[in-house]
């Protein structure tokens, strides 16, 4: 699966639009994860604990996502965005989300 957070992808042209598709998770922290945080940012510095909380968080909204295009036909998602909405204190919504198209080399 091609993804570009392009509206085109170098080399290939749009045969199909197919439509929106994205991908949802939502992640709360633990409260190991908050000690630690809380531990991390007495020292100041990247916060390790949270990096990896967001990163496996936008991982898993990407995977959600690709699948849903797989399954709708498509071989490439353009216009590719990650949005985050905290639904609570402590719970975060991450998104994936862009158009599912099909695409052909030139």
């Amino acid at each position: 699966m091609i993804v570009s957070t392009t509206n085109d992808i170098s080399g290939y042209k749009v045969v199909q639009h197919l439509g929106v598709v994205r991908g949802i998770t939502v992640r709360s922290r633990s409260v190991v994860g908050n000690f630690m945080g809380g531990v991390q940012s007495m020292f100041g510095g990247k916060l390790s604990v949270y990096v990896n909380l967001a990163e496996t968080a936008r991982q898993e909204a990407f995977d959600h996502m690709v699948e849903h295009a797989t399954q709708g036909g498509a071989n490439a998602i353009i216009g590719m965005r990650y949005d985050a909405n905290e639904i609570m204190d402590g719970i975060t919504e991450v998104l994936a989300y862009g158009t599912a198209v099909r695409v052909e080399p030139i």
